[in-house]
């Protein structure tokens, strides 16, 4: 992965920064970075992310799900806090997340394993990895995170682990499916089901990260990989409701993933697709083709006054009302629409039902939807991050005296 030409030019006291130099396959802005003025005037005032921290970080940086019984963290947990230290600026809590992360989850080092997806409460009442299978949506939002991170807070070392875990996940959770090309795999391990089956994830393919990889890598592989991930949204939800699993299977395309546990039905994990959809800017590439095909969702909505629990992706019956954090995850989706009614609808069902505030996976999906709602954030045409806090902080340096 290659970080482009960025043009980035930072001002901090008498620190003039610019220009860029390649580091190993990156190309990484040098200089001596000092740290952001003043936290009281960069680092974003940003109440949900600071319950999200008392509710669910502990002291060492670890994201814990404490309603299920093993008190587990699982990667895509530690990944997603990552992502909203970022958005609100947080190197302190960024760091210890980072730091947890790599001493439990990647055997102390991150540039020569991917993180293991499961921790927890063992059977003899040890902590440890309960199961050493990565998981590939959670090692592109940490790819993500740290390349961005590398670039807003001018840490070359970010970036350059960044890089190398791309890489990782091109030669460990990748494969070339016939008729598909080449494929972000769930995991390295387990989800080729038959000699010409696959059993793929579509909430593990956010094209605003797909997008970031496809301009920032030299390798052609991520352009492909963008390619497939689009087609496996679009070709895996042929009534417009995504299904939390499908099967592609050579000769036949996208098939009914009728052995898991869902049946094909979309839900839990499905509800990403849409809130990653809805936060695509205005002029990326996949969004007008994604709104449109995901429209039946927001019908949906707008007939029955909530999202789904689960949906049958072919006939459209669904199984009872989901929970608040699925209303919550469907904002940006409504709000890209333009459905200002059903938006609406969905903001009153919260304001009437909160979020549980035990439930590590709805609170999280909230912060995801209300930070891009209330503009704390935004995703660029190519992916990048573009925070509330650049603006206030580049303003606040700018008044600073020059020498």
């Amino acid at each position: 992965m290659t970080y482009l030409s960025m043009g980035i030019r930072c001002k901090i006291g008498i620190l003039l920064y610019r220009g860029c130099q390649v580091l190993a396959t990156l190309c990484v802005c040098l200089g001596t970075v000092q740290a952001v003025t003043t936290e009281s005037t960069c680092q974003a005032d940003w109440p949900a992310w600071q319950s999200f921290k008392s509710g669910f970080i502990n002291e060492g940086g670890r994201v814990v799900d404490g309603s299920t019984p093993r008190k587990q963290t699982v990667s895509e947990g530690q990944a997603y806090a990552l992502f909203f230290a970022l958005v609100a600026n947080d190197r302190k809590t960024f760091d210890k997340i980072l730091q947890w992360t790599e001493n439990n989850l990647a055997n102390g080092d991150l540039t020569s394993h991917l993180p293991a997806w499961l921790w927890g409460r063992r059977d003899d009442g040890n902590w440890g990895v309960l199961d050493s299978n990565p998981a590939s949506d959670a090692d592109l939002w940490i790819v993500y995170a740290l390349g961005e991170a590398g670039r807003l807070w001018g840490e070359r070392r970010f970036v350059a682990l960044s890089s190398l875990l791309a890489n990782r996940i091109l030669r460990e959770e990748t494969a070339d499916l016939p008729g598909l090309g080449s494929t972000l795999l769930p995991a390295p391990r387990g989800f080729q089901t038959g000699k010409k089956t696959w059993r793929l994830n579509p909430s593990y393919l956010p094209m605003q990260l797909m997008d970031w990889l496809s301009n920032r890598s030299p390798d052609s592989a991520w352009q492909r990989i963008s390619e497939s991930s689009q087609r496996i949204l679009l070709e895996s939800a042929p009534q417009g409701f995504s299904p939390d699993w499908t099967v592609y299977e050579d000769s036949k395309g996208f098939q009914i993933d009728r052995t898991g546990k869902e049946k094909g039905a979309g839900g839990y994990n499905a509800i990403r697709v849409y809130l990653w959809a809805g936060m695509l800017a205005p002029d990326a590439p996949a969004r007008p083709q994604l709104l449109t095909a995901f429209a039946p969702m927001a019908s949906f909505i707008a007939r029955h006054g909530y999202p789904p629990e689960s949906i049958n992706i072919t006939t459209g019956e669904a199984n009872g009302p989901g929970p608040s954090g699925f209303s919550a995850a469907l904002l940006p989706f409504l709000a890209a629409r333009e459905d200002s009614a059903t938006l609406q609808g969905q903001q009153d069902r919260l304001t009437a039902r909160p979020l549980r505030p035990g439930a590590y996976y709805e609170q999280a999906l909230s912060l995801f939807a209300h930070g891009w709602m209330e503009g704390r954030y935004q995703f660029t045409k190519n992916g990048s991050l573009l925070p509330s806090w650049q603006k206030s902080c580049n303003s606040a340096s700018s008044r600073l005296p020059s020498h």
